[in-house]
């Protein structure tokens, strides 16, 4: 069986400068997509190794928090290559602290973060992709959603909310091959 190959696709990874963010973009490019690393500190690192192992890549900076600057990221990508098929929403923060001593601040950064970060990306993407009949989006959740974890009110709330944004978009997604996991 061959290797699952992304020759000629183009993906945008968010939250890619490190963990598994890094991880996705390196084995997207190693299978030959063009990647947009899109990180707030590390994006530059991971494009550099990137483009060492011979791949195609180029970086972004944008905060997943800001719509224009997203909006922006998705149009860097569509100018450099033309379209966008995957989309891996990844961005996160953690904030732990037990509920009664969480700031509500920090609840909020969080829910920003994963919830908004993830949103943001994916409506920033969704017509382009209805538009070539085809998109790929990965989102990323967490055990702490669906089973809480002592210190992470807020990245359970976050993360279980990604969930059921991402169940709702996968019903509608498949009438445009728009598979959304």
């Amino acid at each position: 069986m061959s290797a699952l190959r992304f020759d000629g696709q183009v993906a945008i990874v968010t939250g890619a400068g490190r963990g598994l963010g890094r991880q996705h973009a390196l084995e997207l490019a190693r299978r030959g997509a063009k990647v947009v690393v899109n990180d707030l500190g590390a994006a530059d690192v991971v494009v550099a190794e990137i483009r060492a192992a011979g791949g195609d890549a180029i970086a972004n900076d944008a905060s997943v928090t800001d719509a224009a600057a997203v909006a922006a990221m998705v149009r860097q990508a569509l100018d450099a290559w033309g379209r966008i098929d995957i989309l891996i929403a990844n961005a996160g923060i953690l904030r732990d602290r037990s509920f009664g001593k969480m700031s509500l601040e920090d609840f909020q950064a969080v829910l920003d973060v994963h919830l908004m970060g993830t949103v943001l990306p994916i409506k920033a993407v969704w017509e382009a992709m209805k538009a070539q009949d085809y998109g790929r989006i990965v989102v990323t959740t967490s055990a702490s959603g669906l089973y809480g974890n002592f210190g992470q009110a807020n990245y359970g709330a976050a993360k279980l909310a990604v969930i059921g944004l991402m169940q709702t978009l996968k019903i509608g997604g498949q009438k445009n091959n728009i598979h959304v996991n």
